[in-house]
């Protein structure tokens, strides 16, 4: 199914990644795009592989008006919850956009109001609209990249493999090593059992 626009009226899609991880950020990204952008491959970012993420996000990066990336770390998320850090960095990609938005359109069902431009959540967005979905996947490349690097720090938890999730193996080194400056203490970091 061919993506299409929400309102087509420089609109800005926003979408974040890594929120059900227990390590490292949540990143959020914003992007516009004109109105003639069209792609075959573009849909959630979840739905794609690695190799046609990687594919897109300079395409999308090069045919946008503008986009902003961004990751709000650990801490931040412990002090103030997931989903408000979650909303936190989209607000923060937004800021980052060259261009103000006239509407802006969120995967999900949960936003707060961003300095009185009209939002509309979509369940789902990520797989029906073209910003949202650029959004999910230049949020998730850049997630992904950062975890490359914290991989090299520790690698004992293969967060290069594991992206940062609750696998089986990443939990396993957080039971042997314990956690690091980049887990979520506010998560669940081991079962009870």
């Amino acid at each position: 199914m061919l993506l299409k626009f929400y309102k087509n009226i420089n609109e800005t899609g926003t979408d974040e990644a890594g929120r059900g991880c227990l390590a490292g950020p949540v990143t959020a990204a914003a992007i516009i795009l004109p109105e003639s952008f069209e792609n075959s491959i573009l849909t959630d970012s979840k739905l794609l592989s690695e190799p046609k993420r990687t594919l897109l996000e300079p395409l999308l990066k090069d045919e946008s008006i503008c986009y902003g990336i961004v990751h709000i770390q650990p801490k931040v998320i412990d002090d103030i919850n997931i989903l408000n850090a979650s909303i936190l960095g989209m607000h923060k990609a937004i800021d980052k956009l060259s261009q103000k938005p006239a509407h802006i359109i969120v995967d999900g069902n949960k936003f707060k109001t961003y300095k009185n431009i009209p939002h509309s959540c979509i369940i789902k967005g990520d797989s029906k609209y073209l910003s949202i979905a650029a959004a999910s996947v230049l949020a998730k490349t850049a997630r992904d990249a950062y975890m490359l690097k914290l991989h090299e720090e520790y690698p004992m938890y293969n967060w290069k493999k594991n992206k940062g999730y609750p696998t089986k193996e990443h939990r396993a080194a957080i039971k042997k090593y314990g956690p690091t400056k980049y887990h979520r203490m506010s998560f669940k970091l081991l079962p009870d059992n």
